[in-house]
C-alpha cells in the first residue's frame, strides 16, 4: 500500500491545481496628457470634465482616449466623497482601428489630515468597468470590479508649488477562478478523471466563475502641482506601475483551456495635465 501511494504521488507531481505559468514582460514607458475643467456649483460641491490621451509602447503608439465626468462634495472639512463616469475609447495599433468602447463608473471616499505644511490623505475607490462589443465570456466578464486604495502626502508650504508623493494598491474583485490542472510534461491544461487526463469538456471543468480576488497593480507616483494663476494649475508627475495579471486563454465554446498565465510587468509613465477652474 505504501508503494502504491508513492507511485500515485509521483504520477501526480506534474499536475499542479490552477498553478499559472509565469511570464515576465519587458519594461515599457508611456505618456499621459490631459486637460480638465472644474466648476464650483455650491460651497463644497464641484463638477469636472476631463479629456485624457494615453500613449504606450515606449511612446511608439497611441493607446486610448479617456473622457471623464465627475463630481465631488466635501461632507466635512476632512472628508470628501466623489463619483464619476469615464468613456474609454481604446485603440488597436495592430488592427489600425478603435476597439469597442468601455464604460467605467466609480465612487470614492477621501479623508485628509493636515499638520503644519504637510497634508496626508487616504482615498478608497470602487470602480466598475463595463465591456461592450463581442468578447469571450470564458476569459472575461462584462463587468470588471476593482478596489483602489491610495495614500498621498503633499507639501503645502510653498507659494505656487505643491510637491507630492503617493502610493496606490489596486485589487481586482472578480477575476476568473480557474480550477483546471496543468500537466508540465505535455504543457497542457485539463482535468484528471480516473487514469485519464482530459483536455476538453464542459466549461465547468476549468472555469468556476468570476470571483477571484488579488492585488493586480502597485503604483508609486512623484509629482508637483504648479499654480499658474488663480484659476489655472499645471501638474507634472512620474508614475511607476508594477502589474500582476492572471490571463485566461480559452476557446470560444468553453471546452478547452489553452493557457492560464500570470503576467508580470513594469511600466513607467510621464504625465502632464492642465486644469482650469470656471
Amino acid at each position: 500500500m505504501r508503494r502504491l501511494w508513492i507511485v500515485m504521488m509521483v504520477a501526480l507531481l506534474p499536475l499542479a491545481a490552477a498553478a499559472q505559468t509565469e511570464e515576465s514582460l519587458d519594461p515599457e514607458v508611456g505618456g499621459r496628457v490631459s486637460v480638465s475643467l472644474d466648476k464650483k456649483i455650491i460651497r463644497g460641491l464641484h463638477v469636472s470634465l476631463e479629456e485624457e490621451v494615453r500613449f504606450d509602447n515606449n511612446f511608439g503608439s497611441f493607446d486610448r482616449f479617456h473622457t471623464t465626468l465627475g463630481a465631488t462634495y466635501k461632507v466635512l472639512p476632512y472628508l470628501k466623497v466623489g463619483l464619476g463616469y469615464s468613456l474609454i475609447n481604446g485603440y488597436s495599433s495592430s488592427e489600425g482601428a478603435f476597439k469597442s468602447a468601455r464604460h467605467r463608473f466609480f465612487f470614492d471616499v477621501t479623508g485628509s489630515y493636515r499638520f503644519g505644511d504637510w497634508q496626508v490623505s487616504l482615498r478608497e475607490r470602487v470602480q466598475m468597468t463595463h465591456r461592450t462589443g463581442s468578447f469571450n465570456e470564458y476569459q472575461n466578464t462584462a463587468n470588471a470590479w476593482a478596489l483602489k486604495s491610495r495614500v498621498k502626502v503633499a507639501y503645502k508650504g510653498l507659494r505656487r508649488w505643491e510637491p507630492y508623493a503617493s502610493f496606490e494598491i489596486r485589487n481586482t474583485l472578480n477575476a476568473p477562478t480557474v480550477s483546471a490542472v496543468y500537466n508540465q510534461s505535455t504543457d497542457t491544461w485539463g482535468y484528471y478523471n480516473g487514469s485519464t487526463f482530459n483536455t476538453k469538456g464542459e466549461a465547468g471543468w476549468f472555469l468556476d466563475g468570476f470571483n477571484n480576488m488579488y492585488i493586480n497593480r502597485l503604483r508609486g507616483t512623484l509629482g508637483v502641482d504648479y499654480r499658474i494663476d488663480k484659476r489655472s494649475t499645471l501638474e507634472v508627475c512620474l508614475m511607476a506601475d508594477y502589474s500582476i495579471d492572471k490571463e485566461v486563454d480559452a476557446n470560444a465554446e468553453g471546452t478547452k483551456l489553452k493557457a492560464y498565465t500570470e503576467e508580470r510587468g513594469f511600466t513607467g509613465w510621464l504625465c502632464a495635465s492642465y486644469s482650469y477652474s470656471l
